[in-house]
């Protein structure tokens, strides 16, 4: 296990972006928060610091609670194989997907008890009476018990869930229930994910949210944009305004350049700058069904006035805790690999390096303010950050209504929403749609800015969680 060094994020920032009702809320919290945690510390531990939105989120969250006097740490546990094969089907089973013939068994159990051992251990005496944990997702659960027995304020927060618990979700949370128990508090971001058997009374409902100030979110010129697209290799950029350089700034203030290449499926021809591009940006998790979003673009490719499809995500082998990843990748090249010519010409599958998170984040950024059209067409989806990223920098999102997305978009007023993901057809005809009407792009993507300030920047966010905190015995020691 080892500790992320955090970076203070300036809370005043913070507030510029919120709506003006909402600042007077933030400062009070703030102050209370570190007046009430006093000399606690706050810590969240997670199964990694790069790739994946919880990741990000926690680097923001943490910095602004540092700014505001409270001491915020954040642990990365360590896990091996078989443990992050485990708790990746733990995933998919409180997404309500199985797809194992067999149940779990007293072996997966063991894996998981012994990697929960070998963490404690090395988190020795680090967390003390009277501190706060936040353990995120399956891969943290099994802590629960024995910091509770230590004295420790212990929070569970499920970053994922299904509307719908069913037979494969009721296997995971029978897995994991024996390990909450002790916890002292839950947070969902929907109502709709808890479980039965979860206290009500100790249940807090926070949807994510993201960053405005984060390298991701950033203000970026359109030019800045071309830059740092054609410097990883994805757009053919003929404009002499473009530098030769892809710069950025740092969350620091200081200034930096995008130096690393994608590694990028696509074939010689690249979009040039006036070409619509359609953009799906995503872990190569089998639940975002990146291949059904190529193959239902590849249907109506010759109805999409010439749109270009890129279907951007980590490189796999900078995402530690996804054993999936490498296997769904390559599984898209292969169904890329057979499109007819005319279409795969215009699909471009990237895997953005992880080298540097910052460099991916402004690449990420880039591909985003670029885009003509975001997707998210993901078959289960706890909550979408890439739905709320495309809404903040006013672009039109088509996604799948499901989860966290339905409380998101208003369809037809913040975006498009796919009532069935599987549905090839439907989505292929949405695209269509969109691209053919000017006026409606630009009035989703004016919509879809506004119900992201109003409901999910940053500062909501640190409201609810300093308000967790204070509920569940924030008060003097």
């Amino acid at each position: 296990m080892f500790e992320v060094p955090i970076a203070r994020a300036p809370v005043a920032e913070l507030l510029a972006a919120a709506p003006p009702a909402q600042r007077n809320a933030l400062r009070a919290v703030v102050r209370r928060g570190r007046r009430r945690l006093k000399s606690r510390r706050v810590w969240h531990i997670n199964s990694t610091a790069t790739g994946g939105g919880v990741a990000e989120m926690l680097q923001s969250l943490l910095g602004y609670e540092r700014d505001g006097g409270i001491d915020a740490r954040w642990l990365v546990l360590e896990g091996d194989a078989p443990f992050f094969a485990l708790t990746k089907r733990l995933h998919h089973l409180l997404h309500g997907r199985n797809g194992h013939a067999h149940g779990l068994s007293a072996s997966h159990a063991a894996v998981y008890r012994a990697t929960m051992q070998r963490n404690l251990r090395s988190l020795g005496r680090r967390v003390r009476r009277g501190d706060f944990v936040v353990l995120h997702d399956p891969q943290t659960a099994g802590l629960a018990p024995t910091l509770a027995a230590r004295g420790a304020h212990v929070v569970w927060r499920c970053h994922i869930g299904t509307d719908d618990i069913n037979a494969a979700a009721r296997e995971g949370w029978a897995f994991l229930q024996p390990f909450l128990l002790d916890a002292h508090g839950w947070i969902f971001s929907r109502r709709e994910y808890v479980p039965s058997w979860v206290p009500t009374d100790r249940t807090y409902v926070v949807p994510p949210a993201i960053d405005p100030r984060s390298v991701k979110n950033a203000p970026l010129t359109r030019v800045g944009a071309h830059a740092i697209l054609r410097q990883i290799g994805l757009l053919a950029v003929d404009d002499t305004r473009v530098s030769r350089e892809a710069e950025f700034t740092r969350a620091d203030g200081s200034p930096a350049r995008v130096l690393r290449r994608a590694a990028i499926e696509q074939l010689a021809q690249l979009p040039g700058v006036g070409t619509p591009i359609i953009v799906q940006v995503s872990r190569w998790d089998p639940l975002k069904d990146m291949a059904g979003v190529m193959l239902g673009f590849a249907a109506r490719a010759p109805r999409l006035h010439g749109a270009h499809l890129v279907l951007a995500g980590p490189d796999v082998r900078g995402v530690s805790d996804d054993p999936e990843g490498a296997s769904v990748y390559a599984d898209c090249v292969a169904r890329w690999k057979r499109l007819p010519r005319a279409a795969r010409s215009r699909v471009h599958l990237v895997s953005l390096p992880m080298d540097d998170a910052e460099e991916n984040a402004a690449m990420v950024n880039a591909i985003q303010r670029h885009a003509t059209i975001l997707v998210q067409k993901s078959l289960r989806e706890g909550f979408g950050l890439t739905v709320t990223e495309a809404m903040w920098k006013g672009r039109p999102v088509v996604a799948s209504a499901v989860g966290g997305i339905r409380d998101q978009i208003v369809d037809g007023v913040h975006g498009l929403l796919l009532e069935s993901p599987t549905d090839r057809r439907a989505f292929g005809r949405t695209l269509e749609r969109l691209a053919q009407d000017r006026h409606l792009l630009q009035r989703l993507g004016r919509n879809a800015r506004r119900r992201v300030r109003s409901r999910f920047l940053g500062h909501r966010r640190l409201v609810q969680f300093l308000g967790v905190f204070d509920a569940l015995g924030g008060g003097p020691r």
